[in-house]
C-alpha cells in the first residue's frame, strides 16, 4: 500500500491537470493557425455519403472565446483552490474547514435548545415531547441506517426496543457510553474446540433447545458435552454475560439469524461485529438527549 500514498501520485494527478489545460489552450491556438487548402467552392475535398461536404469555414467568434474563458477559469480556478494534486491554492481552502465552521454555525444556533435538555435526567427527557422530537431527528440521521427507522434493527443488527442488551444493562449510562464510544463485539470461531462437523451440529441443537426451540433431542443431548467450549462466555445456563458482550441464548432473541444453519454458522466462523464511535460527529449534549431516546425505546411500555 506504501506505493499509492508516496508524493509521486499528488505529482501525477497534478501534472496530468495542468499539461490536459495548456494542451486545450495549445490545441486552440494551433487551429486558428492550421490553414486548409479549399476548392473553388470552399469545401476541403472531404466527402461523406456521395453528397455530404465539409466546408472550410472557421469556429464562430463567440465558440473560440468560450474555450479561451474555459482555459483561463481553469488556471486561475487551480490557483486560488486545490486542483493539482495536493497543493492547497492561494486561499488553503478546503473542504473540512468548510465543514466544520459550518457545522459550528449550526451548533451554536441550537445551543441553547441542547443547553435546555443538558440538566436533564435522560429518563426525565424520554417524557419531554421537544426533546425526543430532536431525538428522534438525531436517530433517523445517525442510528437508523443500520437499527432500522422503527429501531427494531435487522440481521446483525440489535433491535433497540426489546430490552435485550449485550454489553451492559441497558441503563442511561451504558447508553450514553456505547453512543459515544462505539462497541466492538466479538465472537471467535469454536469449531476447532468443539470437535468435527458432527460435534459442531450436535451442539447447535443443544443450544436450540436452551431456548425451547425446536431441535434433535438426541443431538441436542450429545452436544451438552461440548458446552464447556462456549459457557465461558455464554454462561453455564446459557443466559450470556455482560462482561463479555455474550448474548443470552434461552430467550429467543437471534441477532445473526435464527436456525440450526445459522447457529452452525456462527460456531464455524465467529463473528466480528462493530458499532462505530459517534463523538466525532455528535456533541455530548446531542448525545444526551439521544441517549434519553434510545432509553424511551425499550421502555415505551
Amino acid at each position: 500500500m506504501s506505493d499509492f500514498t508516496s508524493e509521486f501520485w499528488h505529482l501525477y494527478v497534478g501534472g496530468i491537470t495542468l499539461i490536459s489545460i495548456l494542451a486545450c489552450a495549445f490545441f486552440l491556438w494551433a487551429s486558428g493557425k492550421t490553414r486548409v487548402m479549399a476548392t473553388a467552392d470552399n469545401t476541403t475535398g472531404h466527402v461523406w455519403d456521395g453528397d455530404l461536404r465539409e466546408m472550410n469555414n472557421p469556429l464562430p467568434r463567440w465558440w473560440v472565446y468560450l474555450f479561451i474563458i474555459t482555459v483561463v477559469f481553469a488556471l486561475a480556478y487551480g490557483a486560488l483552490y486545490p486542483m493539482f494534486g495536493k497543493m492547497g491554492g492561494v486561499l488553503n481552502w478546503t473542504s473540512h474547514e468548510q465543514w466544520a465552521a459550518e457545522r459550528a454555525r449550526a451548533l451554536a444556533k441550537v445551543e441553547p435548545l441542547y443547553a435546555k435538555f443538558q440538566g436533564m435526567d435522560p429518563k426525565d427527557l424520554a417524557k419531554d415531547a421537544q426533546a425526543m422530537a430532536v431525538g428522534e431527528r438525531l436517530y433517523m440521521n445517525y442510528c437508523a441506517q443500520c437499527h432500522g427507522s422503527d429501531a427494531r434493527g435487522s440481521k446483525g443488527f440489535p433491535n433497540l426496543t426489546d430490552a435485550d442488551w449485550l454489553g451492559g444493562d441497558g441503563s442511561p449510562a451504558y447508553i450514553h457510553q456505547t453512543i459515544a464510544q462505539g462497541r466492538i463485539g466479538v465472537m471467535p470461531p469454536m469449531a476447532a474446540a468443539v470437535g468435527g462437523s458432527e460435534d459442531v451440529r450436535n451442539l447447535a441443537h443443544y443450544v436450540l433447545s436452551l431456548s425451547g426451540s425446536p431441535h434433535d433431542s438426541v443431538r441436542a443431548s450429545q452436544g451438552a458435552a461440548k458446552w464447556a467450549a462456549c459457557a465461558a462466555c455464554h454462561g453455564a445456563d446459557g443466559k450470556g454475560m455482560h462482561a463479555t458482550g455474550a448474548p443470552d441464548l434461552t430467550d429467543q432473541i437471534w441477532l445473526h439469524g435464527w436456525g440450526e444453519e445459522a447457529i452452525v454458522r456462527a460456531i464455524n466462523q465467529g463473528f466480528n461485529n462493530v458499532m462505530p464511535a459517534q463523538n466525532a460527529l455528535l456533541t455530548d449534549a446531542q448525545i444526551h438527549v439521544l441517549t434519553g431516546y434510545v432509553w424511551k425505546l425499550s421502555h415505551a411500555n
